[in-house]
């Protein structure tokens, strides 16, 4: 993978985060940088861990499956793309009601990892591929923690819709780089 599919990754990463950010935002009175910064530096380490974790576990396959990796990254970033497009169309959130003003770290925490789920599994899927697992969980801890603090500052203004949108666009991303992924091995 080159650095351009890696970066495009790291911010289809982000966006379901970004869009829990914009609820987080929305909930929030009056969000300060420094609030919002601290809330984009939790969710950016744990999307950066998830990643790790998951590559990890796929490293430990790869011997079995070598022949197929490419076929299982790419399927694993299909599905992961079309659930994020799916889940970006449902109308699910609109009737929960808003999350009180102060948000406690643990409940940060636990939204960050339900979040950052799908990171995990596409490390299994780049323990497929020629990549630094390394530069890719940095990548994709440093795009969540910028999106989130964006979309914490910016969730009063924008609402739920253009959260939706943020799921819709990281799913056909991510189902981009998988077939960037497929082409380059079926075409080297």
């Amino acid at each position: 993978m080159n650095l351009t599919a890696l970066v495009l990754l790291a911010f289809a990463m982000s966006t379901d985060a970004f869009a829990a950010a914009i609820g987080k935002g929305a909930a929030m009175r009056k969000p300060k940088f420094l609030q919002a910064l601290r809330i984009g530096l939790l969710f950016g380490v744990i999307e950066a861990i998830t990643p790790l974790i998951g590559w990890f576990a796929g490293s430990v396959a790869t011997k079995w499956v070598s022949e197929w990796d490419h076929w299982i990254a790419f399927v694993l970033l299909l599905v992961l793309g079309a659930r994020m497009i799916r889940e970006g169309f449902s109308g699910g959130d609109e009737d929960v009601p808003p999350e009180p003003q102060n948000q406690s770290v643990l409940m940060l925490a636990l939204t960050a990892v339900a979040t950052s789920i799908d990171a995990m599994a596409v490390g299994v899927g780049l323990a497929f591929v020629d990549v630094s697992i390394v530069e890719a969980s940095l990548l994709i801890g440093l795009a969540t923690t910028i999106m989130v603090t964006i979309g914490v500052m910016v969730g009063r203004l924008l609402g739920s819709v253009i959260g939706k949108r943020a799921e819709i666009i990281g799913g056909v991303v991510l189902i981009g780089v998988g077939a960037v992924i497929l082409y380059e091995h079926l075409g080297a």
